[in-house]
């Protein structure tokens, strides 16, 4: 059953964000619109500027507790064209107490930056960081959708896969193919159809949307590591995670999928408010910690 504050919040996004956009085909009032709101910082985390693979971004850590926590890649959302790591501090920071040394790279952003842009940075980033041992990636939205290309961009260049990943609301399919986006049109408190899928010529700029590294859905998932899918029932993007679900579950991958109530897109952002977003950031912590190695984290379970 969804909490009463999840209902608020839905109202609050259509108002705030859907009524706003309408059925504009701007990309940069979408991004504005994306940009606009701002949550509350978890308290206790040191987030300071950093560098990882020559891309820059942001590392969100508890105070006094540098260095001792297994890694998390978190690549944001903001539909390829949007948002920062700062915007991002409720969910990194929240991953940082929840045990996480959590990078998040300020990747390029279409349309001045188009696909394959996002594609290179966060590939460089994993690079960079699965060198330096066993880490875990999550991601929401299009940063979802970043996850799984790093996953399958470390399978082609033979790098260190992540031992995990949590996924939130990823878009697998940028043709727009899943039924929930016709179903969904009038439930989805963020998105029309319209506006959504604008947002795809930006970032491909003519690039084919069937390429994996657009569309993971079109990947291979035989070899994947255990992957945790969170998304909306009320969403457009509801079913581009349920077909992501079954097709890595045919492949013989582990998931954990939870499709939840009555939740806007991204509502991870409102853990300050929301009893859902914390239930899903939780839960993302406890599974991405498990796949790990002991060794990755027995200096903080110790502490």
């Amino acid at each position: 059953m969804a909490s009463l504050r999840a209902h608020i919040y839905d109202l609050a996004i259509r108002l705030a964000v859907k009524r706003r956009l309408g059925n504009t085909l701007d990309v940069y009032a979408i991004r504005r619109a994306f940009e606009g709101a701002r949550f509350p910082e978890p308290p206790g985390v040191a987030f300071t500027p950093g560098e990882v693979g020559g891309v820059p971004g942001e590392w969100a850590q508890v105070k006094g507790r540098e260095g001792e926590r297994p890694t998390l890649l978190y690549l944001h959302g903001g539909g390829f064209i949007a948002c920062s790591a700062q915007v991002y501090r409720p969910v990194t920071g929240r991953f940082a107490r929840a045990g996480f040394r959590v990078f998040t790279p300020d990747y390029r952003l279409a349309p001045e930056h188009p696909f394959p842009a996002a594609v290179e940075d966060c590939t460089a980033v994993w690079s960079a960081l699965a060198q330096a041992g066993p880490a875990v990636v999550a991601g929401d939205s299009a940063g979802g959708t970043l996850a799984l290309v790093t996953i399958i961009e470390a399978r082609r260049l033979g790098l260190r896969p992540p031992a995990a990943a949590a996924l939130f609301s990823p878009a697998t399919d940028l043709i727009g193919r899943s039924a929930s986006f016709r179903a969904n049109c009038r439930r989805d408190a963020m998105f029309r159809p319209e506006s959504l899928m604008r947002l795809v010529p930006a970032y491909l700029s003519g690039a084919d949307p069937a390429d994996p590294r657009a569309s993971p859905i079109e990947a291979d998932f035989a070899g994947f590591p255990p992957l945790l899918i969170h998304v909306g029932a009320r969403e457009l993007l509801r079913d581009d995670s349920l077909r992501l679900a079954e097709k890595a579950k045919a492949a013989g991958v582990p998931v954990e999928l939870t499709v939840f109530p009555v939740v806007a897109h991204a509502w991870q952002l409102a853990e300050s408010f929301l009893p859902e977003a914390r239930r899903s950031l939780d839960a993302a912590a406890i599974f991405l910690r498990r796949a790990l190695p002991d060794s990755a984290h027995r200096t903080e379970d110790a502490a």
